[in-house]
């Protein structure tokens, strides 16, 4: 019996999506929920389960091709056994295999998300032997590059002499790469630009004194961690401060459609994530309802998803205010970009000792400059200023901001 596969449905807001790799090629044995393909959307990827045990008897499209929801990709015919394998030649002593093709292990293969897979597959690596950073002994795009790095600048094996008719070598450290963009890094573009050239974009800066947030952090991490098995990190307390100054300025919680303010009466925090593909922002919603330790364990299984390609479009969709750290990269100064239809966002900045006078007197204390960016079409300088006062207030008084008081 013959089952087609489908390109699966796509969440309501996306038109079609690209048709990354194949993992499997005609002829092979599949087995039931194997990822078999990779699809690229300008969000997320998914991925295409084998529907049942078989063979896949055929390939109707091609990697590289745009698809939408229904289309039929390929055929399993169900139950069927893979063709034997060609017997094998000797392999002669010292020499390599022909045309011995090094894809991936299937229990490698599993472990690697769909832009490491895509690099390793392109590249006919062995996963097995790249060494590996990422968590729980994952492999990272890094390391794959890294890899592809130490091996193209290896020292060659001693060549023959060249005769004086050979031509130089083709690679002289003058090479041209030719990539194409991801669906992600398109849709990114699409929306910096727009954003730029639809909005009246300002930033204005403050700096933070970092020190009573430190010391909180040191007093309550270990307990914290024990009691809610999160770690105490920044990204939430920043969360808190911020939904703190937007209660006291609701209209930097607020967006333009047409002519219309649309004040939001829900604080649906973005945190933007780095990962291989691209800049995503997940989103806490209602994230003034929850505890400290629930807003922190929602950006940490954020982070985890979106690295690991697994997150959901719905996780993406809508937000009234977005924080980014560029501090993780070691950003001191920086002026972070809207996210559209947003009004403003917070951008996070490494945290430094520096010299500062209290009470007359030069200490040193741990600085952060913080930055908004704003759309000066509905918010207003005094607005914005006062905004980020609030949020540096609520950092260097957390316990105030924790009690309510």
């Amino acid at each position: 019996m013959t089952i087609e596969i489908k390109v699966p449905q796509l969440p309501e807001s996306v038109a079609d999506a690209t048709l990354v790799a194949w993992h499997r090629k005609a002829g092979d044995a599949v087995s039931r929920d194997e990822n078999l393909a990779d699809l690229e959307t300008d969000k997320v990827v998914l991925e295409v389960p084998a529907p049942t045990n078989g063979v896949l008897k055929e390939i109707r499209i091609q990697g590289g091709t745009t698809v939408t929801s229904g289309q039929v990709l390929a055929i399993i015919e169900e139950g069927a056994a893979a063709a034997p394998a060609p017997r094998r030649e000797p392999q002669a002593a010292g020499g390599a295999q022909p045309n011995a093709a090094a894809a991936p292990p299937g229990a490698e293969a599993a472990k690697l998300s769909p832009s490491v897979r895509r690099l390793v597959e392109e590249n006919r690596l062995d996963p097995g032997q790249i060494p590996a950073s990422g968590k729980d002994g994952r492999l990272t795009k890094s390391d794959v590059v890294g890899f592809l790095d130490r091996k193209s600048t290896a020292p060659a094996a001693p060549a023959a002499p060249a005769t004086p008719a050979a031509r130089p070598a083709a690679r002289e450290g003058r090479a041209d790469q030719r990539v194409a963009m991801t669906r992600l890094r398109q849709r990114i573009a699409e929306r910096l630009v727009a954003a730029q050239s639809t909005q009246a974009l300002l930033t204005t800066f403050n700096e933070v004194d970092l020190s009573a947030v430190i010391a909180l952090r040191a007093r309550y991490k270990d307990r914290f961690e024990k009691e809610f098995g999160v770690k105490l990190g920044f990204m939430g307390l920043f969360a808190k401060a911020s939904i703190e100054a937007l209660k006291k300025f609701p209209v930097v919680n607020a967006s333009v459609e047409g002519t219309d303010i649309v004040y939001h009466e829900y604080y649906d925090i973005g945190v933007a994530v780095s990962t291989d593909r691209g800049l995503m922002v997940p989103i806490v919603r209602d994230a003034d309802r929850k505890s400290l330790a629930t807003v922190e364990k929602e950006i940490g299984a954020y982070a985890v998803k979106a690295r690991e390609g697994n997150i959901a479009i719905e996780d993406l969709t809508g937000g009234t205010f977005t924080i980014t750290n560029g501090g993780v990269f070691g950003s001191l100064l920086s002026t972070p970009i809207v996210n559209a239809p947003q009004s403003a966002i917070l951008g996070m900045h490494k945290t430094q000792d520096r010299p500062i006078v209290v009470d007359g007197e030069i200490v040193v204390r741990p600085m952060m400059y913080i930055a908004l960016t704003y759309d000066h079409r509905i918010i207003d300088g005094r607005e914005a200023v006062q905004f980020l006062v609030a949020v540096k207030e609520a950092l260097e008084v957390p316990a105030r901001m924790l009690l309510g008081i």
